[in-house]
């Protein structure tokens, strides 16, 4: 029974996300990462070490979060397994590393706001991207949102469950470990650029395949998405997913843009600078909320897709076993 965690936890966290009300009495898994990630990183980025000394700091507190992280996911994962019935269990605490729900309620929300003004716009997208908000019109905060949706798909969902399938409970929790100090300390500019080295390059690693493997999902998924070209998404994948200064993060991003004839990417602006990023697609660019409803149809089915795949694996490898 312990296949199907990965399908179960995928078809659960669907449905129920994560409990408010757990936030509020225990936090939330990345919560518990960020706090043990930003206690580190205060106590050994000092800006007065050099260049190497701030990398060697960044790679000792990378390998004792990913050392806790592994412990304690061991430890409990035996625990369970000790006990009838405990794979169910397993399939709960699996669920707080998936961002199915949340991803598709935040995307939403922007489009709902849209409808009501660009302002209430810009205040929705603000909460999921980190460009600046007020430097958006209309097309700029439905790309923002529908990029975001492109790129979490692959690091929100598919990754995590990539590793979940592959290593069980410790494999979920430590691609989100690293996934979590990379978004935190994973950053090109004067404070991190060292010491959050070697979390940027493990989190490349770690989503490598996760990435490519999403791209192929939205495009077997445009065959259950009206209007959705599958043929442009795959094309459109090939030809633009390089451009990206990630290795991964042009994949799914190209891979929407080509499903639904968009333009994803280009310029836009981060505390106040404007960076110039590369296109993905040559569909329509001036988007709409409505673009953005589109994009969660795809998303949807996109995890359809994902949850019959992952089930068919599972039931595979256990007829295989018998």
């Amino acid at each position: 029974m312990q296949l199907l965690i990965p399908p179960l936890a995928l078809l659960v966290e669907r449905i129920f996300g994560y409990p408010a009300r757990l936030i509020v009495v225990i936090g939330h898994p990345v919560m518990w990462f960020g706090w043990l990630i930003d206690y580190l990183e205060q106590r050994s980025n000092r800006p007065y070490r050099t260049a190497d000394e701030r990398r060697t700091a960044g790679i000792v507190n990378l390998a004792m979060l990913l050392a806790v992280t592994l412990v304690a996911s061991v430890l409990v994962q035996q625990a369970f397994r000790a006990i009838p019935g405990g794979w169910t269990i397993e399939i709960l605490l699996a669920t707080p590393f998936l961002a199915q729900k949340e991803l598709g309620r935040a995307v939403n929300a922007v489009a709902e706001a849209m409808r009501t003004s660009l302002a209430a716009g810009r205040e929705a997208v603000s909460h999921i991207v980190g460009r600046d908000p007020q430097a958006l019109d209309e097309a700029g905060v439905s790309r923002a949102a529908i990029e975001t949706l492109a790129e979490s798909t692959s690091d929100g969902v598919i990754a995590p469950l990539f590793w979940l399938v592959l290593l069980g409970l410790p494999g979920i929790a430590l691609y989100k470990a690293i996934n979590t100090a990379d978004s935190m300390i994973g950053h090109r500019n004067d404070r991190y650029r060292d010491y959050g080295w070697a979390a940027a390059k493990l989190d490349d690693v770690a989503n490598w395949i996760p990435a490519r493997l999403t791209a192929v999902l939205i495009t077997v998924a445009c065959f259950f998405t009206p209007y959705a070209s599958p043929s442009k998404a795959w094309n459109t994948t090939r030809r633009d997913a390089r451009k990206h200064a990630s290795p991964n993060s042009g994949w799914p991003e190209a891979a929407f843009a080509g499903a639904l004839d968009f333009t994803l990417g280009g310029p836009r602006s981060y505390a106040g600078e404007m960076v110039d990023l590369p296109a993905f697609g040559t569909g329509k660019r001036d988007l709409v909320g409505s673009d953005i409803l589109r994009a969660l149809q795809l998303y949807r089915s996109t995890l359809n897709v994902t949850l019959f795949v992952s089930t068919a694996v599972a039931l595979l490898l256990f007829s295989a076993r018998f």
